[in-house]
């Protein structure tokens, strides 16, 4: 016999699939295990007095060995219209394919009895019949409610008791389940059935003290979660009579104390509600099933869809389901556990356990849980039952997995499971280890590490997350992950300055400017209380690794006074504050950091994911040291050099631009940018030093001129830019006057700088040709690409192209080396899209600048946008900021379009390198904010882009949807 046949006989001989028996009534139908063809059925013995298992004489394939550990269902949901799904004894009419029907709670709980383990039976009303209920006033479905009795009918034969009888009383837990997991968001009801008849029933065959235990149990939670009355009002009663009768926890009540505790309870409904408790237990059903179908709409329920942008589901299911009881003494008990350690990955079991308990209390916390290695003292039989159902659920569904339980009188019963929720370190090393142990291939194992995961690899994080809530004042957006703990400034000069004393600062601001860039460097952390996703702080922070906090509408932020105000708590300069960058929060005081850790698993991870994928991975890289960390974190090139961010980078440099920017004259201009010709040409060499033998992509100038200019009033810009250049007052505000825009991003920039001042791409284009050359001659592989922004005619780039390749002749000639380059353009605004065969003639290669393409799609401006984006979100109107997630529908068909178009008139359009591709080969990107965005990442690599470039932090991410695409 094979070891997994083996393993699947002693599941059934261990009476896995015998159902739970109230009354202790021991008579139990006979079963035997019957093969047909690839299926697993247990088939009813006529002999009823043998209470074992009998396998059939033949023995099965190895095939049929596995087809076990398979559903027994079709994969597919029914095309019929059935609402209701029954499971339990070894067979269900569910599977955990069926995940959108009838909900992850529901579709597990009938994968687990088809596999034939313990499983309370019961029945599950699919999430169709709650989108019906919905659409239909809150009123339930025509014919659902006898379809619900017919089920429950079905479970009552199975265990021979039944709703509402005293004699055999049957008692219900009534939960909730949607198809992706909502944990604690929608609501539960348990020990359904229960009234003053049914309570002298069950409390003769099961004593007194656990039968009046359940019943103010189920007062309780019936009373708040169907009748909504708060649960304060039971809290209160059951509090004072612990102080009358001089008892400090629930399990010292004895009967007689929770009898007259049962009474009080019934009462509330009368104070709060006005009418007595309804004590027909069907009719608890019904109330009760309608009360899990309206906590879909719960505010929470809403709150929790939106803030995890968890959309196009039908509702939840509901789970009718047998109860089973923690709390019948100290042979029973609850639990929950995750089959690895979810924070680390080992291979350990990692949870809870509580004697005499109810899952309700591990899971509120009434009780202090103990480890679950407790359980294997006080239960051996059932820990080695639990840990035999541990390793076949782990091999049935290729994960790690986090499960309920409920251990009655030494009989262990499943009650759920679902993939466990991990740490990004966890994450790696399950998948890592479960390829190595055989259980999944590199395939599977990619797509088992979620793209945050790596997020959370990738930056330092709290120690204990836990431990600071109470600290927590405020919350804005999680713009760039990580954590950052240090005292608080409020301008960037007194950041750079505390930074060079050796603080640890973080820098508060109403919101950011290009002209902040040195403090933000400077700072590890970045708070601001305007701005989106998208902003310049959140941009910017993201390109750099940095944690970042922005659009926190809590704070007020005093620059005058060097104050934060939120609600009544007043931070000052130099207070310490901690931020939380990966969920938003603002935390008082200096909170412990972990360092970021990259291990030998991630590296083994990484390097599958490298395999497995087709999509190219570019990094945002403005300096050597961006362009040192995208390589070391994996890029395959520079896909967006922008060289606006280089004139920030020193007080010498932005006065020379400064003065280009108010020369009258050509002469001037030239002059001024000939100051910045060797420092642009420095920062070229050390790019292409960092990336030797790869491809460099260097956008020309993009943004207006006007974000060069100091801020404040007039007069302050006025007069420093007057000590700056040595013009006169009156010529700078002449000067400043033409410069104003009404709509600075739609207007003197990009394209439209060079073509209006020709020597500014001159002296650029003089800067990338020289500092080739000279990097060449050092022996550096140096592929140039010259991406020219903001282009809407092909006319704009041919006048750009031509002034590019005449500068490459004039630096060629006089250093005497010819090196290959390209010349190509942004694709960013709609016309360009619309016209890209016209300019792909003229351009050798394609970028999607999708950040302002969204912008100029949508006619929205991204720093405005965040006045209403919030409201549009939580209406409705738009399913995703499409600043982060590409507009798939809009600004992704342009991306299409502009493809086959550009491809269609230049077939040539291709990458450079030691990556280059043959002529027949083509090859366009896209270099915004959305290509480190893995949803996004997914599209490009279905619309047949070959290259996404993001934040040299985001690399990593990058590479690994991309992979997941592919896998």
């Amino acid at each position: 016999m094979s070891t997994a046949m083996k393993g699947i006989q002693s599941l059934f001989n261990r009476k896995y699939v015998r159902q739970i028996d109230l009354l202790r009534d021991k008579r139990l139908p006979s079963l035997r295990l019957s093969w047909c063809g690839s299926r697993v059925r247990l088939i009813r013995c006529q002999d009823s007095r043998s209470g074992a298992f009998e396998s059939e004489r033949r023995e099965p394939s190895r095939s049929q060995a596995q087809a076990v550990l398979t559903p027994v269902s079709d994969t597919t949901a029914p095309a019929t219209k059935k609402r209701v799904f029954t499971f339990g004894k070894g067979r269900s009419e569910g599977n955990k394919g069926m995940k959108s029907l009838l909900g992850g709670k529901g579709a597990n709980l009938a994968e687990m009895a088809s596999i034939g383990l313990s499983v309370p039976p019961g029945l599950t009303i699919s999430t169709e019949a709650c989108q019906e209920y919905q659409r239909q006033g809150m009123k339930l479905p025509e014919g659902l409610w006898e379809e619900i009795l017919e089920g429950l009918k079905s479970v009552e034969k199975d265990i021979r008791a039944f709703l509402g009888d005293p004699s055999k009383p049957l008692l219900l837990s009534v939960r909730s389940g949607a198809a992706i997991s909502m944990p604690g968001m929608m609501d539960t009801v348990l020990n359904l059935g229960l009234n003053d008849e049914v309570i002298a029933g069950l409390a003769e065959k099961s004593g007194e003290r656990f039968a009046y235990d359940s019943y103010r149990r189920f007062l309780d939670m019936f009373g708040n979660v169907v009748m909504g009355i708060p649960r304060s009002s039971f809290e209160e009663k059951l509090e004072n009579l612990k102080a009358a009768k001089g008892v400090k926890l629930d399990t010292d009540l004895t009967a007689e104390h929770l009898k007259e505790l049962v009474e009080l309870y019934k009462n509330v409904y009368i104070e709060a509600k006005g009418e007595r408790f309804p004590s027909d237990p069907k009719k608890q059903l019904e109330l009760a099933v309608k009360a899990v179908f309206d906590s879909w709409d719960s505010p929470r329920a809403i709150k929790y869809r939106s803030i995890n942008q968890i959309t196009g589901l039908k509702g939840t299911a509901v789970n009718i389901q047998c109860m089973v009881f923690g709390n019948m003494g100290n042979t029973s008990g609850t639990g929950v556990l995750f089959t690895r350690n979810p924070s680390t990955g080992e291979k350990k079991l990692y949870g809870e356990f509580l004697l005499n308990a109810q899952g309700e209390d591990v899971v509120a916390g009434i009780r202090t849980p103990e480890d679950i290695n407790t359980m294997k003292i006080c239960m051996p039989e059932a820990y080695k039952e639990l840990v035999e159902n541990c390793e076949i659920l782990e091999r049935h569904y290729k994960d790690m997995m986090d499960i309920e339980f409920t251990v009655q009188e030494n009989r262990l019963w499943m009650l759920q499971c679902r993939s466990g929720k991990r740490t990004g370190k966890g994450a790696v090393k399950i998948a890592v280890d479960m390829v190595n142990e055989g259980l999944v291939d590199t395939r599977t194992a990619i797509k088992m590490v979620e793209p945050q995961h790596l997020d959370q690899l990738l930056h330092p994080q709290f120690e204990n997350p836990s431990a600071y809530k109470d600290k927590a004042v405020a919350r804005g957006l999680p713009a760039s992950p990580g954590a950052a703990v240090g005292q608080v400034v409020f301008t960037a000069e007194d950041a750079e300055a505390w930074h060079a004393q050796g603080k640890s600062v973080i820098l508060v601001r109403t919101e950011t400017s290009p002209e902040d860039i040195g403090g933000m460097h400077a700072a590890v952390g970045i708070l601001t209380a305007r701005g989106g996703m998208t902003s310049h702080a959140a941009v910017v922070a993201r390109g750099w690794g940095k944690c970042c906090v922005s659009g926190c509408s809590d704070i007020r932020v005093n620059d005058t006074g060097k104050v934060i105000l939120v609600g009544d708590k007043v931070i000052r300069e130099e207070d310490w504050i901690s931020l939380n960058g990966s969920t938003g929060e603002v935390i008082l005081g200096k909170q412990a950091l972990a360092p970021p850790v990259l291990s030998a698993d991630l590296e083994t991870f990484m390097s599958w994911a490298d395999q497995i994928r087709h999509l190219k991975v570019m990094a945002n890289a403005d300096t050597p040291e961006d362009a040192l960390t995208a390589r070391n974190n994996g890029a395959e090139g520079i896909g967006l050099c922008r060289t606006e961010h280089m004139f920030f980078a020193s007080d010498e440099r932005i006065k020379a631009v400064r003065k280009m920017i108010m020369a009258a004259t050509p002469q001037q201009r030239k002059a001024a940018l000939d100051l910045l010709l060797p420092y642009q040409r420095s920062d070229f060499e050390g790019i292409f030093r960092a990336m030797d033998g790869l491809p460099v992509t260097i956008r020309l100038l993009d943004p207006p001129l006007h974000e060069f200019l100091p801020e404040g009033d007039v007069d302050h810009i006025v007069a420093q830019l007057t000590a700056e250049t040595g013009m006169t007052e009156d010529e700078v505000f002449s000067r400043v006057e033409k410069l104003s825009e009404v709509n600075p991003m739609l207007g003197f920039r990009g394209c439209r700088l060079g073509i209006s001042y020709p020597e500014l791409t001159e002296m650029q284009a003089r800067a990338i040709f020289q500092a080739a050359v000279t990097m060449s001659n050092q022996g550096v592989q140096v592929f140039p690409e010259i991406m020219v922004p903001l282009v809407g005619t092909p006319q704009e780039l041919g006048h750009q192209v031509l002034s590019i390749r005449n500068v490459a002749k004039t630096v060629f000639s006089e250093m005497g080396l010819t090196l290959s380059y390209k010349v190509g353009t942004m694709i960013e605004i709609p016309r360009a899209a619309l016209v890209a065969d016209e300019i792909a003639k003229e351009a050798e290669f394609f970028s999607f600048g999708t950040n302002d393409l969204t912008q100029m799609t949508f006619g929205y401006s991204r720093d405005d946008a965040g006045k209403f984006l919030p409201i549009y979100l939580s209406k409705g109107i738009l399913q995703h900021d499409p600043f982060e997630v590409l507009d798939q529908k809009g600004v992704g068909q342009l991306v299409k379009m502009a493809t086959e178009k550009g491809r269609g008139a230049r077939p040539s359009l291709k990458f450079s390198g030691e990556l280059a591709l043959t002529e027949d080969d083509k090859q366009v990107g896209i270099c915004g904010e959305h290509g480190g965005e893995p949803s996004s990442v997914a599209f490009f690599a279905e619309a047949g882009l070959d290259y996404v470039s993001c934040s040299p932090f985001r690399v990593p991410i990058a590479r690994l949807a991309a992979a997941q695409v592919a896998a």
